[in-house]
């Protein structure tokens, strides 16, 4: 599931922009982590940029304590699951018919590391819904703050910064949803072991979210056989194959806990760096963002593979597109005025981009953190993590997902084994944010195994 702008189809490796773009506040963004992210792997070490090997990872899970289940009895289990749920949320809407659950999941016992979640089950028929986990990327970003209070969760933070309106295009729709902040250190996620934070990478990522999953089916075993599915956006492009390989290698070696995974959805993935490279330049190029004699600049010293360095990387600097969003350049973008005031540059149906203020003032309201049954702190969109360790390719693994015969959400052209390529039109990186009713008829159509309806133009 993915986006590009109203002008386009393109390439589902295209999407991820990491040319310098203006920061448009002070709290970075996905799209501003995910820049400063790449920029700093492309100058690592050679020994980081291999693809991601399903075999090393079988290899390291099959002596590690990721075999080990819950240490709680099932009456401990159940009083957790009753502290969790939310009676109420600040400023929340009238009306509000399905149940809601936050809170932490230890997945390190010894450094005391844990992962938050909030969890919403269908208002209608939550019993025959499949179970959704939502990633969002960065990598270091909330998928709480972002997908949940901005794209596809039940409720959107409104102008006053204090109440909630209903999301009438929330995945919880069609689906039970988890939406989990990972790993330790972003957003209420957290370990009392503070060198944990400099540790941080895709193999210890997919390892906690698997542990995450595993004692979040004992604290609700009735979603143990529940068809379960994984789904998110940009560096989730990396967490969710390495946690979907991770969930089908565990299954092999532990059918108690098998986790019963169906498929798929990636949005705007980070897939492969250097392809997603090329793809930037040549998108900004041919939409007049930059200039012909900077296009031939970057063109002659980069070579969109692991040999590019300094001189690429001093090409790609002069790119200047002005305050724009990287990823849908016809949209709005949310502007700082002098007075300390900020507002939208223009009007686009359903979709504000301001709301990262709103839902940074909702967030950090101490009755909204003890709503949420949060641990009190200064919550924040992303963390700037030290990151160890990240493929450069994403692709092999999918490739093997799919000899697995796993389902894969993708952007609309369905090939042999299982991958879907689709394009939403007019929207921007978090599609479920700019087009809503859109992302949700993919997601359903997914959740089928039908291709989405074609609409033809009137």
């Amino acid at each position: 599931m993915g986006s590009n702008n109203a002008s386009c189809a393109l390439s589902v490796l295209l999407l991820i922009i990491i040319c310098a773009a203006a920061a448009l506040r002070a709290d970075a963004s996905q799209a501003d982590r995910l820049r400063e992210f790449i920029r700093s792997r492309r100058n690592s070490p050679s020994d980081d940029k291999g693809s991601f090997k399903v075999t090393n990872l079988a290899q390291r899970v099959a002596t590690s304590s990721l075999l080990s289940t819950s240490s709680y009895s099932d009456s401990e289990q159940s009083a957790m699951k009753a502290a969790d749920k939310i009676t109420s949320l600040p400023g929340q809407p009238d009306g509000v018919d399905f149940d809601q659950y936050a809170g932490y999941v230890t997945v390190d016992e010894t450094n005391g590391r844990a992962l938050f979640y909030y969890f919403v089950e269908a208002p209608q028929d939550a019993s025959t819904k499949p179970l959704l986990l939502w990633l969002n990327g960065g990598p270091g970003c909330s998928s709480f703050g972002y997908g949940a209070m901005q794209e596809l969760g039940p409720f959107r933070v409104n102008s006053d910064n204090k109440t909630l309106s209903r999301n009438t295009n929330a995945w919880n729709n069609l689906a039970n949803v988890i939406f989990l902040e990972s790993p330790a250190g972003v957003g209420f996620s957290y370990s009392n072991t503070t060198s944990d934070y400099d540790l941080s990478g895709d193999q210890r990522t997919a390892d906690d979210a698997y542990l995450f999953l595993v004692n979040w089916l004992e604290r609700f075993p009735e979603y143990k056989s529940r068809p379960f599915y994984i789904s998110g956006e940009s560096y989730a492009g990396h967490y969710i194959p390495q946690l979907a390989a991770t969930v089908l290698i565990q299954n092999s070696y532990n059918s108690k806990t098998a986790i019963n995974l169906r498929g798929i959805l990636v949005g705007n993935p980070l897939l492969d760096w250097n392809m997603n490279f090329k793809g930037a330049v040549d998108y900004y190029w041919s939409h007049g963002l930059m200039s012909d004699e900077v296009f031939d600049n970057i063109t002659r010293h980069c070579n969109y593979d692991n040999s590019d360095g300094a001189a690429c990387n001093g090409a790609v600097d002069v790119i200047d597109p002005g305050q724009i969003d990287p990823y849908n350049i016809y949209a709005p973008i949310c502007v700082d005025a002098a007075n300390g005031a900020y507002y939208p540059t223009g009007y686009l149906p359903g979709y504000d981009p301001c709301s990262d203020y709103y839902t940074y003032s909702y967030l950090n309201d101490p009755a909204v953190q003890n709503a949420f049954h949060a641990r009190m702190t200064s919550w924040s969109g992303c963390a700037n993590l030290n990151w160890t360790d990240a493929p450069i390719s994403m692709v092999p693994t999918l490739a093997w997902l799919i000899e697995k015969k796993l389902p894969v959400g993708g952007y609309v052209q369905q090939y042999k084994g299982g991958f879907t390529f689709a394009s939403v039109r007019g929207a921007g990186h978090m599609v479920p944010s700019s087009q809503p009713e859109r992302a949700l008829v993919l997601l359903d159509s997914f959740f089928k195994g039908v291709l989405p309806p074609y609409v033809p133009e009137q």
